[in-house]
C-alpha cells in the first residue's frame, strides 16, 4: 500500500496476500456501521478477520457485516468455538452447508473446548480442506493445562500435514492460557522448541495483549504472524511492526548511518 510519506530504516513489510506479516483481527460483534468504519481506517493492514467463538449466530445484519469485509478483499471466517459447536452436536456436514451459504472462503478449526482425538481433528483438518483455506488452533483455553513441548509440536505438525494452512498457538482473548503464563506473559522455552521445529511462517501467535505483540516483534521481526488482534488496535500494531512506537522505536534503526 502507498504510504503517506517517506522514512529510512524501516523494515520492509510482506505485501498482500501476505504468507508471512499476518494481521488476524477479532470481531466480537461489531455493527455493519462499525465494520465500514473499520475497513475505512484499518483495512490495508487486516489480512483475515475472525467472528470470534460462536458470535455469528447472534450477529445482527451477518450477511451485510461479511459482505463490508468481503467488499475490502479481507477474508472472513467463523471462529473455530462455533464449529466445535457443530461438531459436539455432530452436524459437521450442517457446517459445510453453513460456510457454502455466507459463501465463506476461510475455516477455523479447534479443540479448546470439545475433548476431540487428534486423530478425529486431523481427518476434519482434511474435510474441511476440501472446502476452504483451513486454519487450525492447537492448545488449550483452559488455564492451568500444560501441554508438554513435544506434544505441540507434534500436533502443529500433524495438522500442518492434513492440509491446514496456518496453525494458531492458542491464548484466548485473554493473552493467559495456552503459549502464555497466567499474567500474560510468554512461555518462553515453549516457545523456542515449538520454533526449533515447526517453521515460523506456518504460526499465527495470539496476541491480544500490546507486551505479547511486542515480544513477537522483537523476536521474530516485522513480519511475524500474530493473532487475536482487537478492532481498534489494527494501526497501533502496525506502527510496533514497523518501529513506530516506543516499545520496537529502536529495533530496526541502524544508528551507525546517523
Amino acid at each position: 500500500m502507498s504510504l503517506n510519506f517517506s522514512l529510512v530504516d524501516i523494515p520492509e513489510r510482506s505485501a498482500k496476500p501476505r504468507e508471512s506479516g499476518i494481521t488476524m483481527v477479532m470481531d466480537k460483534g461489531l455493527s455493519v456501521r462499525e465494520a465500514e468504519d473499520m475497513v475505512s481506517g484499518s483495512g490495508p493492514y487486516i489480512d483475515v478477520l475472525k467472528l470470534g467463538f460462536g458470535s455469528s449466530y447472534v450477529t445482527p445484519n451477518l450477511e451485510k457485516k461479511i459482505e463490508v469485509y468481503r467488499s475490502a478483499n479481507i477474508p472472513v471466517y467463523f471462529g473455530g468455538t462455533l464449529l466445535e459447536a457443530f461438531i459436539i452436536r455432530k452436524k459437521f456436514d450442517d457446517y459445510i452447508r453453513l460456510i457454502e451459504k455466507f459463501k465463506i472462503t476461510y475455516a477455523e478449526i479447534s479443540d479448546g473446548s470439545i475433548t476431540l482425538p487428534h486423530n478425529e481433528k486431523c481427518e476434519f483438518i482434511r474435510k474441511l480442506a476440501k472446502y476452504v483455506t483451513v486454519i487450525s488452533e492447537v492448545g488449550s483455553k483452559e488455564e492451568g493445562i500444560i501441554i508438554h513441548p513435544v506434544k505441540w509440536i507434534e500436533m502443529m505438525t500433524k495438522e500442518l500435514e492434513a492440509g491446514a494452512w496456518k496453525v494458531i498457538a492458542e491464548a484466548r482473548e485473554s493473552g493467559t492460557v495456552g503459549i502464555y503464563r497466567p499474567n500474560g506473559k510468554a512461555h518462553v522455552v515453549l516457545i523456542n522448541k515449538i520454533t526449533s521445529k515447526v517453521p515460523t511462517e506456518k504460526i499465527i501467535w495470539e496476541t491480544p495483549q500490546k507486551s505479547q505483540q511486542v515480544y513477537f516483534i522483537k523476536l521474530f521481526g516485522a513480519n511475524v504472524n500474530l493473532g487475536n488482534i482487537a478492532t481498534h488496535d489494527v494501526i497501533a500494531l502496525e506502527s510496533l511492526r514497523v518501529g513506530l512506537r516506543g516499545d520496537t522505536f529502536f529495533q530496526f534503526l541502524n544508528l551507525a548511518k546517523s
